[in-house]
């Protein structure tokens, strides 16, 4: 069969892009979480199973993504953050290694699994950080395809249990809060500007520092530096360019999926639900524990513990009248230490596992 040409490719990539757009479009109005990257993970999986011919996103545009997910995740760190964490440095320090351990934990019973490597399952366990794990994934050695999988599923079963458990078990009271003050930062100018400078200047700096996974750790630790020295101006990644990274993100993990990955997958679903189930309890119980370590309330540490779903928890604690600024910090640091401490995880995973 002849090679279709280049207009021919380039009209089934189109229409690929342009299906994921319109299922994320879908799933943001039905409120679901990252409504890009489930837009692409699905169109990619659709194309990737019928299309006879491979189709693979270009290697400067997955950097890219890589880089903008990295950008945002930096621009979540500011003085207030820290501040809040600097009260109660040392339980929450012990609180968010006790989650990474669990997580280890989770990944290692994931292997009971016939085709779940040990990265994989650690991976795909890794409590916090779903899209910066998902995006770093394959380059460490993992299967990105169940790690997207199960890490979503995590934080799909979080964004439908958080709500409830708030509710019924901590108190929590819907529109306590009062509205919640949208603050939409200098502008999408400065977005783009910010977004430039970090992307310039954290993927080189992360090669000379040797910082493993450059494309999103770099701009993601220049980002947060400067954050914290006052620079950015609060100015943030541009929805719509945010979006299109997590849409390609989602469309390099659908694409690879082939019938036997899927099968694969399907075989460890009933004991990924049973391990994630596992997971989002004992980190309530580390909230429990928080709570009578810090002072903080059983609803703030509740919510800063939950194990993903970082704007799902944000919105129930603005919503309930919760400490907003202890949750972020809380969750902002784990999902730093996650982040950075995954490259390092991987490798150790990868000389254990005989």
């Amino acid at each position: 069969m002849a090679e279709p040409g280049w207009g021919a490719r380039a009209a089934d990539a189109a229409l690929v892009v342009a299906v994921a757009a319109g299922l994320a479009l879908a799933l943001d109005v039905l409120d679901l979480p990252s409504p890009a990257l489930f837009g692409g993970l699905l169109a990619g999986l659709a194309r990737g199973l019928a299309g006879r011919r491979r189709l693979a996103v270009p290697k400067p545009v997955t950097t890219a993504a890589q880089g903008l997910i990295g950008v945002s995740i930096g621009a979540l760190v500011d003085l207030g953050t820290l501040e809040a964490v600097a009260r109660n440095w040392l339980p929450v320090l012990l609180v968010t290694l006790a989650t990474l351990l669990l997580s280890v934990l989770a990944g290692l019973l994931m292997r009971l699994q016939r085709g779940v490597s040990p990265v994989t399952g650690a991976f795909a366990m890794v409590a916090g950080g779903a899209s910066g794990i998902t995006a770093m994934s394959r380059e460490l050695g993992a299967d990105e395809r169940m790690v997207a999988v199960l890490q979503y599923l995590r934080v799909l079963l979080i964004v439908a249990l958080m709500p409830v458990t708030a509710a019924t078990v901590f108190g929590a009271d819907p529109g306590a809060g009062g509205p919640t003050v949208d603050d939409a930062g200098p502008g999408w100018p400065a977005g783009l500007l910010f977004a430039a400078v970090c992307l310039g200047a954290g993927a080189p700096l992360a090669r000379l520092l040797r910082i493993p996974v450059p494309a999103l750790l770099g701009p993601m630790l220049v980002a947060a530096g400067l954050d914290l020295g006052g620079l950015s101006a609060g100015a943030d990644v541009p929805a719509p360019l945010a979006a299109a990274a997590f849409l390609a993100v989602g469309l390099v993990v659908g694409l690879a999926f082939t019938r036997d990955s899927l099968r694969t997958i399907g075989r460890a679903m009933p004991l990924a639900l049973v391990v994630i189930l596992g997971l989002i309890v004992a980190c309530a119980g580390l909230g429990a524990l928080l709570a009578a370590t810090t002072g903080a309330s059983a609803l703030d540490a509740y919510l800063a513990t939950t194990p993903g779903g970082l704007y799902a928890v944000l919105a129930t604690a603005q919503d309930s009248g919760a400490d907003a600024t202890f949750v972020l910090a809380v969750q902002v640091l784990r999902l730093f230490v996650m982040l950075l401490s995954a490259p390092l995880l991987a490798r150790w995973l990868r000389r254990t596992r005989g």
